[in-house]
């Protein structure tokens, strides 16, 4: 039973990450390729979606949190391991999803932050010494 749940699991956090992937490509796509203006944009996209999936995973599944299941405390010599009951499981596809969202979440705030920073920075150099880049739309497209 606990290797379903652990199977689940994994599969709840690579599904939801792969979601935040297709939903975020776009705009990380067009802050890169804004900020850096190169071929190596395309890169660090590949590199933040792979991030990404990493940061998803190891933010839902839990294991630390899934050895309860398998055996008890190692100081409580009477204690037994927890049983992985119907309302445990949904508890638990639920910790997942949100756990992984939240990390994802955090991930991308301070990626979007640092992109803000950079932004600011290629905009005041633009204006300070006047180099204006030919396609100031930011689509990459």
């Amino acid at each position: 039973m606990f290797v379903i749940l652990l199977v689940v699991s994994l599969l709840i956090a690579v599904g939801i990450s792969i979601a935040v992937i297709a939903a975020f490509s776009r705009p990380m796509n067009a802050i890169l390729y804004r900020i850096i203006a190169d071929a190596v944009s395309a890169a660090w996209l590949k590199y933040m979606k792979f991030a990404i999936l990493v940061v998803g995973i190891s933010s839902g599944v839990r294991i630390r949190e899934f050895e309860q299941y398998l055996a008890p405390a190692r100081w409580d010599r009477t204690a037994h391991a927890a049983d992985l009951t119907a309302e445990r499981w949904l508890l638990e596809l639920y910790r997942t999803a949100i756990e992984t969202l939240q990390g994802i979440a955090w991930m991308l705030l301070v990626f979007f932050m640092f992109a803000l920073i950079a932004f600011v920075i290629v905009r005041f150099t633009e204006h300070r010494f006047g180099a204006p880049r030919s396609d100031d739309t930011g689509d990459p497209s």
